[in-house]
């Protein structure tokens, strides 16, 4: 396990780099895992896509089904998070959600 380190506070991660105690995020940790993760300084529509995400684990504990989120993040395209994010398990990611079990995602471009 590795760890990182945001403000004051020293966050536990997971071999594949998911937040150990999700009660530690807050949208400095989505940055953080952002920039380690390659992606650059988040804009506010990948935040609003990241608290949908969350707001959804809140209420179902599941992963969401993702044009759900694109609409409730008020986006009028149905893949906001595909455009946002290079996947959506990036997403949950930066969200400081668990990683879930059988949630697989393929490309069929090639």
């Amino acid at each position: 396990m590795e760890s990182i380190s945001v403000g004051n506070k020293n966050i536990g991660l997971s071999d594949d780099g998911f937040i150990m105690d999700r009660s530690q995020w807050d949208d400095n940790v989505a940055q953080k895992l952002a920039t380690l993760e390659g992606l650059g300084h988040l804009d506010q529509e990948q935040l609003t896509i990241i608290h949908a995400m969350r707001k959804h684990y809140d209420q179902h504990e599941s992963f969401p089904i993702l044009a759900s989120v694109c609409r409730k993040a008020g986006s009028k395209s149905r893949d906001c998070v595909a455009r946002k994010f290079r996947n959506p398990m990036l997403a949950w990611k930066l969200a400081g959600l668990p990683k879930p079990s059988n949630i697989f995602f393929t490309s069929f471009d090639g």
